[in-house]
C-alpha cells in the first residue's frame, strides 16, 4: 500500500511537472490578436485604405476569415498622420504590422525600431506636378520661392526631393506647406498653394487644376511601399506571420488580375481621398502585376537601399540606417511555393526594368 502510494504520489509529481514545461509553449503558440496599421486614412479620417494587396485584404475580409477558427481578432488602425504615426505607434508597442512608405520606413529604421520587410505592397506609378487653373506657372522653375505642398515626413516628401534635385532645386528654393492628400486638393481649389505632387485628375475634371509636368513611367523617381512585421511578434508568432503573408499574397495574386480592375478601382476609391477618376487615370499605363507585385526582387531592395542614402543625402534623418538584416524573404517565398505563384508576377532588375 505505501509502495502503491509512492508511486501515484511520483506520478503525479511528474504530471505536474510535465503540465508546467508545456502549458507556457502552449499558450505563446498563438497570439489573441493581430495588430496592423496602414499609414493613411479615408477622408476625414475614416477607416479605409486603397491602392495595395493589404487594402484589398481588409476590404475583402480575407484575414478575419482566415483566423476566425483560431478565435484570433484582427485589429485595424488607420493613421491620419501617415508614416510617421506609424512609426510612433509601433514604438509604443501598439501594432504589430504595418503598411509603409520608404522615408518614414527609413526614419524609424534609423532612430531603432525593430521590425523586418516581408513582403513589398506596391510600385511604379506616375508623377504629376499640378497647380491651380488660374496659375501662370509653366514649369517647376516658375514655383521658386512659392507654396508647395507636402506631407512632410512621408514618402511624398522623398520624391518631392528627388524630383527637386533633378531641376537643380531644393526645398529651400520654396516654401513647403505639410498637408495630407485632402487637404492639399482644398488647398489648390482656394489657391492657397501653389503647386503639388499629387495624383490631379478628379481636381482637373472639375476645373480646379491642372498639370505641368508629368512622368509616366521613372523607376528611379518613384518609389516602393512595404509591408513589416515586429521583430518581437516575428520571434514569438513565427506560424502566424506565415498565415498571414500567406494570405496577403493570395489576396494580390487578385489585385493582380486584370478581371478584378474595375472591381478593385471602385472599392479602393471609397476610401474618399484618391477617386475613381484618379485610380482609373493613373494606373492605366500599367498592368496590375507591375503595380501591386509583392516581389522582394532586385528592384525592391535597391529602392530600399536607395532611400535609405538619399535620405541621408537630403538630410531627412539625422542617423542612419542598415538594410542588413532587415529584410526577411523566408514567408514571401513561402508562400509563392505554396500557391504555386513562383512565376506569376515579373521580376525587374535595380533600374527597374523588367527582367526576362
Amino acid at each position: 500500500m505505501k509502495q502503491t502510494f509512492k508511486k501515484l504520489s511520483w506520478l503525479l509529481g511528474a504530471f505536474a511537472l510535465l503540465q508546467t514545461a508545456t502549458t507556457p509553449a502552449q499558450a505563446e503558440d498563438k497570439p489573441t490578436e493581430i495588430r496592423i496599421a496602414f499609414s493613411s486614412a479615408g477622408s476625414a479620417g475614416r477607416p479605409l485604405a486603397g491602392g495595395s494587396s493589404l487594402a484589398t485584404a481588409h476590404l475583402r475580409g480575407a484575414l478575419e476569415e482566415e483566423f476566425k477558427k483560431d478565435n484570433i481578432k484582427i485589429k485595424w488602425y488607420f493613421n491620419v498622420g501617415a508614416g510617421p504615426a506609424t512609426n510612433e505607434q509601433f514604438a509604443n508597442g501598439l501594432i504589430d504590422f504595418a503598411s509603409q512608405g520608404d522615408l518614414p520606413l527609413v526614419v524609424g529604421r534609423s532612430t531603432g525600431l525593430r521590425h523586418k520587410l516581408i513582403l513589398a505592397q506596391g510600385r511604379f506609378g506616375e508623377n504629376t506636378l499640378v497647380v491651380p487653373a488660374n496659375s501662370e506657372a509653366k514649369s517647376i522653375q516658375d514655383l521658386k520661392g512659392k507654396k508647395i505642398a507636402v506631407n512632410k515626413g512621408t514618402s511624398g516628401q522623398l520624391t518631392l526631393n528627388r524630383f527637386l534635385e533633378k531641376n537643380g532645386l531644393t526645398e529651400k528654393d520654396f516654401r513647403l506647406v505639410s498637408l495630407d492628400t485632402a487637404t492639399t486638393k482644398a488647398a489648390l481649389a482656394t489657391g492657397d498653394v501653389d503647386g503639388a505632387l499629387i495624383t490631379p485628375y478628379d481636381l482637373i475634371s472639375r476645373g480646379i487644376a491642372k498639370i505641368i509636368w508629368k512622368s509616366d513611367r521613372d523607376p528611379k523617381l518613384t518609389s516602393v511601399s512595404n509591408f513589416w512585421v515586429g521583430e518581437e511578434f516575428e520571434q514569438k508568432y513565427p506560424d502566424t506571420v506565415q498565415r498571414v503573408v500567406n494570405v496577403v499574397v493570395k489576396e494580390a495574386k487578385f489585385a493582380s488580375d486584370e478581371a478584378n480592375r474595375t472591381w478593385l478601382l471602385k472599392n479602393w476609391s471609397r476610401q474618399g481621398v484618391t477617386t475613381f477618376l484618379d485610380y482609373e487615370q493613373s494606373w492605366k499605363a500599367y498592368k496590375l502585376k507591375e503595380r501591386i507585385s509583392p516581389l522582394l526582387d532586385e528592384y525592391y531592395v535597391a529602392s530600399i537601399q536607395k532611400s535609405i542614402n538619399e535620405v541621408k543625402h537630403f538630410k531627412l534623418s539625422r542617423r542612419e540606417a542598415d538594410i542588413n538584416g532587415w529584410i526577411e524573404p523566408k514567408y514571401l517565398n513561402a508562400a509563392l511555393k505554396e500557391q504555386k505563384l513562383e512565376h506569376y508576377w515579373p521580376e525587374f532588375d535595380k533600374d527597374g526594368n523588367e527582367k526576362k
